[in-house]
């Protein structure tokens, strides 16, 4: 009995650590946008030495993971748990290079231009910041309603991202001078959709997690 209970106190406590490693991504993300918006370069070179450190976590959740289920030999449900939980943060680890990444367009996008950050990229960011907070409801309540939100909000983000191309690519004719500009700026949207696409896998492990099935969200 004392061993079943602390192997669900050290569940809970693995649980814990992706959420905390969900909030230093969502801050990540945050820093990122602020750093682009702001033009802030120095901002931007921290976060990019600070990935390791999320990486770090990433690494840390597989291998207490991993110790678990070597040691517990655990159930099919506990299971899936601790898989998850080992996928999940394979997930925020690639949601945190998609961060870095949007650092790395504001070095090369500098302050030393007129060019302004396209409207659609706010809305973009907005919808994707709503996503995590959404996922990571599902994944703390293991609510499969809230994953399948999930889906339609991807859908929105692929509309938003395809119109933002579009408009780039006008621009991009019309203000040749400022295509290096323009370019980064469709690499940061790439990055917001690519980002959004890893929320939407939580969303699909979630439903995993409660229904053991897969299902694709995207």
């Amino acid at each position: 009995m004392e061993t079943r209970l602390r192997f669900h106190n050290d569940l809970e406590s693995l649980k814990n650590r992706v959420k905390v490693m969900a909030s230093h991504t969502t801050e990540a993300f945050d820093q990122s946008m602020d750093a682009l918006y702001e033009r802030d370069l120095t901002k931007a070179r921290s976060l990019i030495q600070r990935d390791e450190d999320l990486n770090q976590e990433e690494t840390q959740i597989k291998e207490e993971a991993i110790l678990l289920i070597a040691k517990q030999q655990p159930v099919a449900s506990d299971l899936r748990r601790l898989l998850i939980a080992i996928q999940v943060a394979s997930e925020l680890e690639r949601m945190a290079d998609h961060a870095k990444n949007i650092s790395k367009s504001t070095l090369h996008i500098g302050n030393q231009h007129s060019v302004q950050v396209p409207f659609h990229i706010r809305k973009m960011y907005t919808l994707a910041s709503e996503m995590i907070e959404i996922a990571f409801k599902a994944f703390d309540n293991e609510d499969v309603t809230l994953a399948r939100k999930l889906a339609q909000m991807d859908d929105e983000m692929d509309e938003l991202y395809s119109n933002i191309i579009e408009n780039l690519m006008q621009q991009s004719v019309q203000s040749k001078g400022d295509y290096p500009y323009i370019m980064q700026y469709g690499f940061v949207a790439r990055y917001i959709e690519r980002f959004a696409d890893h929320i939407t896998n939580i969303g699909e492990q979630v439903y995993y997690l409660v229904k053991g099935e897969s299902k694709d969200l995207s």
